[in-house]
């Protein structure tokens, strides 16, 4: 294992991910169950075995010629830049989508299995996804897995716990921007790469 490559990992998928729709729709999740633990259960499970995927998918891609591995990066991370930074204007208004949200009184275990359906379909073939198995495909898939499934467990809690205030200090618009300048920045980094050789 690698620290760089773990904190690399966790700081790609944490900026691209605490925008996204995932985080919001834990939010949703978490202000409709009223159960935090079980939702954050539910997220966590999912996103880790998203991040699995990612990562096996990367390493997968990391048996291919170095030079096309490095192109394709490249277009990935200049795509999900392009994505984000396009979105970067969109609202959402969590607080209209919860504020008459009722008490569940369902298991836990049903809410936690609701909750990872639900995250589960909505994190595939998301930019978080795309970015894991991108950097993956470098080399170090499990200190990539173990980095970006650090960073979606954090979201996940962050979106339990303190989601609205987290969009109240930093607007959404504000880091999808960062996501995007830190996606395009990736995506230079791997172009060169291709360049080079």
């Amino acid at each position: 294992m690698h620290p760089a490559t773990i904190a690399t990992a966790f700081a790609t998928v944490f900026v691209a991910e605490l925008p996204d729709k995932t985080m919001l729709a834990t939010i949703v999740l978490s202000a409709r169950f009223r159960r935090p633990m079980a939702v954050w259960i539910g997220a966590a499970s999912a996103l880790t075995l998203q991040m699995i995927i990612a990562a096996a998918a990367g390493h997968l891609l990391s048996l291919l010629p170095g030079r096309l591995v490095s192109a394709v990066v490249a277009v990935l991370f200049a795509v999900g830049a392009v994505i984000l930074w396009r979105t970067g204007d969109e609202e959402t208004n969590v607080a209209d989508a919860t504020a008459d949200a009722a008490l569940d009184r369902r298991p836990w275990w049903r809410i936690s299995a609701t909750v990872f359906a639900v995250v589960f379909l909505a994190e595939w073939g998301d930019l978080t996804q795309l970015a894991t198995a991108s950097l993956a495909s470098q080399g170090e898939a499990l200190s990539v897995f173990i980095g970006a499934a650090a960073a979606m467990i954090t979201v996940a809690g962050i979106g339990v716990l303190a989601g609205r205030a987290v969009l109240r200090v930093l607007p959404e618009h504000v880091l999808r921007r960062i996501a995007a300048g830190i996606f395009a920045a990736l995506a230079i980094v791997a172009a060169v790469a291709t360049i080079r050789g």
